[in-house]
């Protein structure tokens, strides 16, 4: 740090240029401005002390007080005035003895000049910076950068509207599973009230974890509209005062925000709904054991549409009535099963041809392999971490909100849901899967009624 700066030259007045050739007296020059001997102050000849308090640009420092052009090969005197050593050379020619400092007066026995090679580094910038040139790239980056942090400050207002109708849904969509808890509820209210309080008691903590973390992802995109404001603020500042002075260098600005905040961040929603859009009567029942609506279906094998490799008892033989409309549930004791496909299928779907089970080809379906790998049959498949595994399974089909849920038939945990099942007459799909050659496929039974975990294992 240079302490002799602010000495560097005076204040440049309105007034015209001084006549060195009036030099009079002899071993000192021309005097440029009284001295107050109490004050460190001076002004320039045939001006008067500026009245007002305004700091002078970092180019009327580097000014020469002589010529009143930038230093040119600047040297520093003892007293730590600056000036071209052109000019303070042709100031003290043809003075003869002590020569004085034409600001301070303070007097030298020699004339002893120090070339100020930092104050020379400094003139060359402000020269190469007040370049026609040099001020329209400065100012086609401050335009850059700022229209980049106002357009990010536009990106991040639009998130937020975007996750405010994200928590719109997220409480729409808790009030209409409310209200169909309630009338799920209201033919069991006097057994099942304290159930009824206790399933909605947990919905409304998952919708509080939704909002939560809705508001938490809030907060940040307003945290990050702040900081893109104080930028915008700060480059609009940097960028005014490219118009009336000489601007070295950017400010300092984080280009790259400290908040990085994740555009299109879903909430699923989907499964939100998908846990109470089930038979809630029927889950509650499997815990109570008492009235029920809807029932399990007594479902039987058709053996019309049954597999070859389906081996059908004389006791299941009757016609599975399609599902073209209503709310459908029935349970499939799969203990002791390493594989099986189960689920619901179109009654249009090519009965006599290989086809993959997704619901592209019209099969929606849970899947079982090597004992205990369990997928939901989507494109591609969807792993699922089903613990413990289920010794029944439960399927709900819900033909006018296009719903296929799979439950663990005992504790009525949900284990997949497909939130657009089929449209038109679907039949339930069953499948113990191709068997290893010399292996007997074990069986898949239907269950009527509930059974107890003794019973599943018979």
């Amino acid at each position: 740090m240079i302490t002799s700066l602010p000495y560097i030259s005076g204040t440049k007045t309105s007034g015209s240029k001084v006549d060195w050739s009036k030099n009079t007296g002899q071993g000192a020059g021309p005097e440029l401005s009284p001295v107050d001997k109490n004050k460190d102050s001076w002004v320039d000849a045939g001006s008067t002390m500026a009245s007002d308090n305004k700091k002078p640009s970092l180019k009327e420092d580097l000014t020469c007080s002589i010529c009143y052009e930038l230093f040119s090969d600047p040297v520093m005197l003892a007293c730590m005035h600056h000036f071209c050593r052109a000019c303070i050379s042709t100031y003290w020619r043809g003075i003869r003895g002590t020569v004085s400092c034409p600001q301070c007066r303070h007097e030298f026995p020699d004339r002893q000049l120090q070339t100020n090679f930092l104050v020379s580094g400094m003139v060359e910038k402000v020269r190469a910076s007040s370049g026609e040139g040099y001020q329209k790239n400065l100012q086609n980056q401050l335009k850059d950068s700022l229209e980049s942090h106002c357009a990010k400050r536009e990106e991040y207002l639009n998130m937020i509207r975007q996750d405010k109708e994200q928590v719109d849904t997220i409480k729409r969509v808790g009030a209409e599973l409310q209200a169909r808890v309630q009338a799920e509820f209201r033919a069991l209210r006097e057994l099942l009230q304290q159930e009824e309080q206790e399933v909605l008691g947990e919905l409304r903590r998952e919708q509080e974890e939704l909002l939560e973390r809705a508001e938490r992802r809030l907060e940040q995109l307003r945290a990050a509209v702040r900081e893109a404001e104080e930028s915008v603020r700060v480059l609009q500042q940097a960028a005014d005062a490219v118009e009336t002075s000489v601007l070295l260098e950017l400010p300092e600005v984080n280009f790259r925000p400290s908040l990085q905040v994740e555009k299109g961040a879903e909430f699923d929603v989907s499964a939100f709904a998908g846990r109470y859009s089930g038979p809630l009567q029927y889950i509650t029942w499997r815990r109570m054991y008492r009235l029920l609506r809807p029932a399990p279906a007594a479902l039987t094998f058709d053996p019309e549409t049954a597999h070859p490799s389906l081996c059908l008892s004389r006791d299941k033989t009757s016609v599975v009535e399609a599902s073209p409309s209503g709310r459908h549930y029935w349970e499939v004791g799969v203990a002791g099963n390493a594989k099986w496909d189960l689920g619901v299928a179109l009654e249009a779907v090519d009965r006599r041809a290989r086809a993959k089970l997704s619901p592209e080809n019209g099969y929606w379906t849970l899947r079982l392999r090597d004992g205990g790998r369990y997928w939901a049959g989507t494109q591609p498949w969807t792993p699922l971490r089903v613990d413990p595994p289920p010794r029944a399974v439960g399927v709900f089909l819900d033909c006018e909100e296009r719903l296929v849920s799979f439950y663990n038939a005992e504790s009525m945990r949900l284990i997949y849901s497909f939130r657009h099942g089929p449209r038109g007459r679907a039949y339930p799909f069953f499948s113990t899967c191709v068997s290893e050659r010399g292996q007997k496929p074990q069986p898949i039974k239907l269950l009527h009624f509930p059974k107890t975990p003794s019973e599943h294992l018979a």
